[in-house]
């Protein structure tokens, strides 16, 4: 079942064992964070201000160096890009964008600014909406390699991850409700 975004502006399908993180710690407007109550994985919906000046295939690759800024990947090259494609309009709900980029990267990243630093693979899909001067960025972190020295260093077993088919199944239901949400 579609679960509403951005005060119901927004829709798409969140699997299963997702908890909304804003019951637990403040998130900024432009954000709606889903963790899974079992693993490290994430996912995050952000809308940002739309990127003119690049274009859509360097668009991503732009969201994607501002994200491993904010994880501190940047300073010494601990991130890399593996393959960026673009998203056919006919996979998607989310008509009214111009175009939708899929990018699959990696980063070395720590929690709570601790030494020890995690290989979380990056999927990012961009959704490029200009009639309303909105890039729509949605990024599943997925930890594939976790430092024994990390927080997030707690086995276990029985829990079931998401997959790259769940977050693809983000993608294709997100639906746009009420453009006023742009302003």
């Amino acid at each position: 079942m579609a679960r509403p975004l951005f005060g119901g502006a927004l829709s798409t399908v969140i699997p299963p064992s997702a908890q909304d993180v804003s019951e637990l710690r403040q998130i900024p407007d432009n954000q709606e964070v889903f963790a899974h109550t079992q693993t490290d994985q994430s996912i995050i919906i952000e809308l940002l201000e739309y990127q003119s000046q690049v274009q859509d295939a360097d668009a991503v690759r732009y969201h994607f160096e501002d994200v491993a800024a904010s994880n501190r990947a940047v300073e010494n090259g601990s991130f890399e890009v593996r393959g960026v494609e673009q998203v056919s309009q006919s996979e998607l709900s989310l008509h009214e964008c111009s175009s939708a980029w899929l990018l699959s990267g990696a980063q070395l990243v720590s929690k709570f600014n601790e030494e020890a630093k995690n290989t979380v693979n990056i999927h990012l899909c961009l959704f490029r909406l200009p009639q309303y001067t909105t890039d729509i960025l949605v990024t599943f972190n997925d930890p594939v390699c976790i430092n024994p020295l990390s927080s997030s260093a707690v086995e276990n077993v029985a829990a079931v991850p998401w997959t790259l088919h769940d977050f693809k199944g983000v993608l294709q239901s997100f639906r746009l409700l009420d453009p006023g949400v742009f302003g």
